[in-house]
C-alpha cells in the first residue's frame, strides 16, 4: 500500500512588489553612496603649521578653516566653469552681507587683537577660481591685509591664486593639486613660483 501525503491547502501567491521595491532601494542606495566617495572632499592639511614657509599670522587657523571645495567645479568640468573664459566667479560669490556678517564672527574666533573689520578680507582659503566651496565658514577665514612679514597679506595671496588658476587651465596641474597647495601652504607656492 502506497501511502499518500495529504495536500496541503493552497496559500494566497504572495505579492512579490514589496520584495521588487526593497531590492529597487537597497540597488539605488548602494549606487548613491558609491557616487559619494567621488565627490571632492574638503581639502585637508597635509603639513604641520611648523613646516609651513611662512609666519603661522599669515594662514588661517586649519581646526576653524581647513578650506572646502565646491563639488559643482571638478576636474572633468573646468573648461566648462573656472576655466571657461565667459565663466565668473560672481555668478557663485556669497553676498557681502554674509561675508561681512562672518567676517566679525570669526575675527572673534581668531581672537586677533586687531578687531577692526576694514583691516581683513573675508577670503575663500581655496578660492572660486581654483573650485573652492563659496559659501562654507570652513572656507573663509578673516585674512589680514598687513602681516608679519611685508608679502604675507591677502594682496599676496591673490597672487598665488592667480598663479594656481593658471596653472590649472593649461593643463599643467591637476585642480585637486593646486588645491591641496594653496590650502596647506599658499605662501610656499608664493616663495617657489611667484615671488
Amino acid at each position: 500500500m502506497v501511502l499518500r501525503r495529504p495536500r496541503q491547502p493552497m496559500r494566497p501567491r504572495q505579492s512579490a512588489i514589496p520584495l521588487l521595491i526593497a531590492l529597487i532601494f537597497v540597488v539605488g542606495a548602494m549606487i548613491y553612496l558609491s557616487r559619494m566617495s567621488y565627490l571632492p572632499q574638503p581639502a585637508k592639511m597635509s603639513i604641520a603649521p611648523s613646516e609651513r614657509a611662512g609666519p603661522a599670522d599669515i594662514y588661517p587657523i586649519a581646526a576653524i578653516t581647513p578650506g572646502a571645495t565646491n563639488p559643482a567645479i571638478t576636474q572633468a568640468n573646468i573648461d566648462e566653469t573656472i576655466c571657461n573664459p565667459h565663466w565668473s566667479t560672481k555668478s557663485i560669490r556669497p553676498p557681502e552681507e554674509y561675508t561681512y556678517r562672518l567676517k566679525r564672527e570669526q575675527i572673534g574666533e581668531y581672537h586677533d587683537s586687531d578687531t577692526r573689520a576694514a583691516d581683513y578680507e573675508e577670503d575663500h582659503l581655496i578660492p572660486l577660481e581654483l573650485g573652492g566651496n563659496p559659501r562654507d565658514p570652513k572656507n573663509l577665514w578673516p585674512e589680514p591685509y598687513s602681516a608679519s612679514i611685508a608679502d604675507g597679506g591677502a594682496k599676496y595671496k591673490d597672487k598665488v591664486e592667480a598663479y594656481l588658476h593658471s596653472e590649472v587651465c593649461s593643463s599643467a596641474m591637476p585642480l585637486a593639486e593646486a588645491q591641496r597647495r594653496i590650502a596647506t601652504d599658499w605662501y610656499r607656492v608664493y616663495a617657489t613660483s611667484v615671488r
